[in-house]
């Protein structure tokens, strides 16, 4: 029997954020972002389609009191990023400027790729990434 060093993973499916107000949500990502409204039960969670990935988005105090899953909770701003190819970041950049959503920074990485970052309603940093930008590390 051969043992694996290492999991092979493709890609990462789901990415969990903490909110407080899941109206404010929906409003901001599928409202201003334009992602698809995937799933919603009123006080618990909303989920979105980002690209092939998932976007779950949880009140945490909520999570926390359930038998049946793990609860899902953390406090803080967290950071996570929506990859969009070269073609598109550009078109992007202004939908989020459009929204009036403030950028907080744009950067420039090695070999020429960008990123710009903004919060959402509850703190959380948006980063949005050219793709390939893991590619060269």
């Amino acid at each position: 029997m051969q043992k694996h060093n290492k999991m092979k993973i493709a890609r990462i499916k789901e990415t969990c954020i903490y909110i407080s107000d899941i109206g404010l949500t929906k409003e901001f990502y599928a409202g201003k972002l334009g992602l698809e409204l995937i799933s919603i039960v009123e006080g618990r969670h909303i989920f979105f389609r980002a690209g092939e990935s998932v976007l779950l988005c949880f009140i945490a105090e909520q999570t926390e009191k359930e038998k049946e899953l793990p609860p899902h909770g953390a406090s803080g701003s967290i950071h996570f990023a929506f990859e969009v190819s070269k073609d598109d970041y550009d078109a992007t950049l202004q939908l989020v400027k459009n929204a009036f959503i403030p950028i907080l920074h744009q950067h420039a990485w090695k070999g020429g790729l960008r990123s710009f970052y903004f919060h959402d309603p509850d703190k959380n940093l948006v980063e949005v990434i050219e793709e390939g930008l893991w590619n060269k590390y």
